[in-house]
């Protein structure tokens, strides 16, 4: 590491509280973002390798960026709030749809606000299905969102109005503009989402840092100590199902309208759920950076074990090469739960931990 914890010194409690304490890592997210906003659109326009194309920013960068909010909101249920969820997916499709009914009914709805209220409808409906919190848990918790996961598919397919009575059940985005910027290029596209993921990352550093991430924690950790010392139950259980769907619901609306741009419902299925469920997990739970290195983890492991045989010019069959993507995928997962449980977040730390002694063992 380039810098030592030791030697910062506050005499303020705000400065004790900030989001990034440390002034070098306040320069280093600095850094991060105009690489990510400045240097990488650059190096398209300037047709650098592999920045040229539109391929790694349509195929790679949007789609782990959605991913990446989706956890951060799955990450706030599961990983702060202790509450096991396997319907991340649906609530990702009820933003999805939501988004389109306000495009369809609302046309001169502005695309910012349209996502605001796709998420807004997520958290209502996250509202409705978070009841059960109130009385069970664990497995139980996990059946009943299971069950909500079952409810939204089928209303996706069989209620008409969701989908504009579309005969298939496919629906299609309308263009994408933001104050008369029309989101056309894949460039473009990053840009929207990037903005966006940026936004809902500092937004749920704070939130976990603050009275509510605190009682979500206490609550999670033992709920009946927590309710001991004052805290709620109802109302830290709620706000997190509230808070995990509208993250949830705007990761949807931004998957639908910027990635797929044309969908039908099985593209929010229970598939969709677990791989949420492993990109937290994997990542690490209770961990905002963890949701970005399981998004990795996710989306790009697969498409590096399907280009290693075209690297090493290897004649395989696409069935072929899909099925060893799956295996191979299956068992780097376990291998890394086996050997660091605590996921890739952890890894980070300790690496962030060791090269800051080093060169000493102590």
């Amino acid at each position: 590491m380039f810098y030592r914890e030791a030697g910062h010194f506050h005499d303020r409690y705000r400065e004790d509280m900030a989001i990034f304490p440390i002034r070098e890592d306040r320069i280093g997210i600095r850094v991060l973002l105009a690489i990510a906003f400045v240097a990488v659109p650059l190096l398209h326009v300037a047709g650098v390798p592999p920045f040229a194309g539109d391929y790694l920013f349509s195929a790679v960068l949007v789609p782990l960026l959605i991913l990446s909010v989706a956890g951060i909101g799955l990450n706030l249920l599961v990983g702060y709030c202790g509450q096991i969820s396997l319907g991340a997916g649906a609530f990702m499709g009820v933003g999805a749809y939501a988004a389109y009914d306000v495009s369809v009914h609302l046309p001169g709805m502005p695309l910012i606000a349209t996502f605001l209220l796709a998420g807004a409808a997520s958290a209502v409906i996250g509202l409705v299905f978070g009841m059960p919190s109130l009385r069970i848990k664990g497995l139980y918790l996990a059946v009943a969102t299971l069950a909500a996961q079952f409810f939204l598919d089928w209303a996706f397919l069989r209620v008409g109005w969701i989908t504009n009575y579309s005969p298939s059940g496919s629906v299609t985005a309308p263009a994408l503009a933001v104050a008369g910027w029309q989101v056309d290029t894949p460039v473009e596209r990053y840009l929207l989402v990037l903005a966006i993921a940026a936004l809902v990352a500092l937004g749920a550093s704070n939130l976990v840092r603050g009275n509510l991430g605190r009682q979500w924690m206490a609550i999670r950790d033992m709920d009946i100590a927590a309710e001991i010392i004052g805290i709620r139950p109802v109302q830290a259980k709620l706000t997190a199902f509230a808070v995990s769907s509208f993250i949830l619901g705007l990761a949807g609306a931004l998957w639908a309208f910027v990635n797929l741009r044309s969908w039908e419902p099985y593209a929010f299925s229970i598939d969709r759920s677990f791989q949420l469920l492993f990109l937290v997990i994997i990542g690490g739970l209770g961990s905002i950076i963890g949701c970005f290195l399981g998004a990795a983890f996710i989306w790009l492991l697969p498409l590096a074990v399907e280009g290693v045989p075209r690297w090493l010019s290897i004649p395989i069959s696409a069935d072929a090469a899909s099925n060893l993507t799956l295996g191979v995928f299956g068992a780097l997962i376990l291998l890394t739960l086996i050997f660091e449980p605590h996921g890739l977040a952890r890894i980070w730390a300790v690496a962030k931990h060791k090269l800051r002694r080093w060169p000493f063992p102590y």
